[in-house]
């Protein structure tokens, strides 16, 4: 798409509701992540320098990319947390009320609208997301990748899939292979880096599947099976990422 505009939010502010707006492929259960039903959208409030907005030639968004910067090396962090995206959302609003001066920026969500999926904009937006940093000082850009082909084999471990590696030495995943290809390094999963916990009433609303009996239970879009307490009346969806580093 040589007609393809990406600028930030806060250059253009006029686009915040409509990047809303934009139909895209996350699963339902997703959003009941309490760290991202209740940060996400701050992100677009006050931190609109670290949202892109790519528009085409009718002005229409078609894909969106939002990023936090936090400070990594901060006493008591160091290290890419095993809690990946929550933790990093944490760290970055903390930072923030505090005026703790961040040294990283982190990416938080890529998304394509679907009729777009499969024209190279996640690889566009994430070079815009990186030369965004770049320009504002930072030298590195950290990604807990949400492998997008892993929903395929949610039995499958991460670690193992995530080391996963074509004929080429590129990674097997689509999604790490654009950030490898973009220059960056796996560095870790993150196994606990993202959490859903619902009643088995509400993953019944949120998936139409019967939630009736215990143990792993196979959703679709999930990266690994829901861990359903039958008798207790509730399941729990712990998502593993993979920690990327793009030095700048």
């Amino acid at each position: 798409m040589d007609d393809l505009k990406i600028t930030t939010l806060a250059e253009r502010p006029e686009l915040a509701d409509p990047l809303w707006g934009m139909d895209d492929t996350w699963p339902e259960f997703i959003g009941h992540d309490p760290i991202a039903w209740s940060l996400i959208g701050r992100i677009v409030t006050d931190l609109p320098e670290y949202v892109l907005v790519a528009t085409d030639e009718r002005g229409e968004v078609v894909a969106r990319a939002y990023s936090v910067p936090f400070a990594l090396h901060a006493d008591g962090r160091g290290d890419l947390p095993d809690c990946g995206w929550d933790q990093v959302m944490l760290w970055a609003f903390a930072d923030l009320r505090h005026g703790r001066k961040p040294d990283t920026v982190s990416a938080i969500e890529i998304t394509v609208a679907k009729e777009f999926l499969g024209r190279g904009l996640s690889g566009r937006m994430l070079a815009a997301m990186r030369e965004n940093a770049r320009a504002r000082g930072f030298t590195e850009v950290v990604a807990p990748v949400r492998p997008n082909a892993k929903h395929l084999e949610p039995s499958a471990l991460i670690d193992t899939y995530a080391q996963r590696e074509r004929d080429d030495g590129l990674p097997a995943d689509p999604w790490l292979r654009v950030h490898v290809r973009a220059g960056g390094t796996i560095a870790k999963v993150a196994h606990a880096s993202m959490t859903v916990a619902g009643s088995t009433a509400q993953w019944r609303a949120w998936t139409g599947l019967p939630f009736d009996s215990a143990g792993p239970v196979e959703v679709p879009g999930a990266l690994v099976p829901v861990h359903c307490d039958l008798e207790r009346g509730y399941a729990v969806y712990v998502e593993p990422n993979v920690w990327v580093r793009h030095v700048l």
